[in-house]
C-alpha cells in the first residue's frame, strides 16, 4: 500500500472513530492491524454518549460470551451423560430373574416399611422405581390385585385428580383402592424454597400380608447377613 492509500485508510479510520465506532467495528473496513488503528485514533476524544454506547456494547458482548460458554458447557455435560449412560447399559446388560429379585430386596430395604405389623409399604416419587416395585411384588411376593392400595403425598396447589390418574395407570391399582391423599400445605412464612416439587407427588404402594412381610424381612436379613430382630 502506497503513502496515498495508507493516508486514505487513516483518514477513513479516524472519521469512523469520530462517529463513535469501536475498533472492532472499524477493523473490517480498513486494511490495518489493531495496533496501527489504535495509534491513529488514540487522540480522538469520544462524546459521553459515544462512550456509553461502547460500554453497553462491551457489556452485551461479555454477557453473550458468557451465555455461549454456559451453553457449550451444558451441551458437553449432556454428551458426557449420554456416553456414561450408554456405557452403563452395556456394562449392566440384560437383567436376569435373580438380578431383579436382588434389586427389589435392596430397594425395599432402603425405602420400604420394615416395622412389624404385617403392613407392607414402599414409597417413591420416581415412576420408574414404583413401576419396578409393583412388578416385583407381583412376581416375587405373588400379591393379588385386590390387596394393593395406593396413597399419594402431594404439595398444595397440584392436581389431585391428575396425580391419581397418573399413578393408577402406572400401577394398575384402581383409584377406588387409593387411600385419602395427603396434601402438604405450603408454609407461607417459610423462607425455605422447595426445589423438587414432584408434579404427581410421592406415591406409596401398600398392602397387608403378615407372611410376605416376614419373608421380605428375611430376604433383607439374609442379603445383609443380619439376624432376626428381638422385637419381631
Amino acid at each position: 500500500m502506497g503513502y496515498a492509500g495508507k493516508l486514505e485508510q487513516k483518514l477513513k479510520a479516524q472519521a469512523l472513530r469520530q462517529r463513535g465506532l469501536s475498533y472492532g467495528e472499524i477493523l473490517p473496513r480498513v486494511s490495518v492491524s489493531k495496533d496501527t488503528l489504535s495509534r491513529w485514533c488514540r487522540d480522538i476524544v469520544l462524546t459521553k454518549k459515544q462512550q456509553k454506547r461502547l460500554l453497553q456494547n462491551k457489556a452485551f458482548g461479555q454477557r453473550k460470551g458468557s451465555l455461549v460458554a454456559a451453553e457449550n458447557k451444558r451441551r458437553a455435560r449432556i454428551l458426557a451423560t449420554e456416553d456414561a449412560f450408554r456405557d452403563a447399559r452395556k456394562e449392566l446388560g440384560s437383567l436376569s430373574k435373580r438380578d431383579r429379585f436382588m434389586a427389589g430386596i435392596a430397594l425395599y430395604a432402603a425405602e420400604g416399611n420394615k416395622k412389624y405389623a404385617g403392613g407392607m409399604g414402599f414409597s417413591n416419587a420416581d415412576p420408574k422405581i414404583i413401576s419396578f416395585m409393583m412388578k416385583w411384588f407381583r412376581e416375587f411376593c405373588k400379591i393379588p390385585p385386590y390387596k394393593f392400595r395406593g396413597a399419594i403425598w402431594l404439595h398444595e396447589g397440584l392436581s389431585e385428580k391428575k396425580a391419581k390418574t397418573f399413578w393408577s395407570r402406572l400401577t394398575r391399582i384402581p383409584r377406588s383402592q387409593f387411600h385419602k391423599t395427603y396434601i402438604a400445605e405450603d408454609k407461607k412464612n417459610s423462607r425455605k424454597i422447595r426445589k423438587n416439587i414432584h408434579k404427581f407427588g410421592v406415591f406409596a404402594i401398600r398392602f397387608s400380608d403378615v407372611h410376605e412381610h416376614r419373608k421380605v424381612m428375611g430376604w433383607i436379613s439374609a442379603l445383609f447377613r443380619g439376624t432376626i430382630p428381638l422385637d419381631y
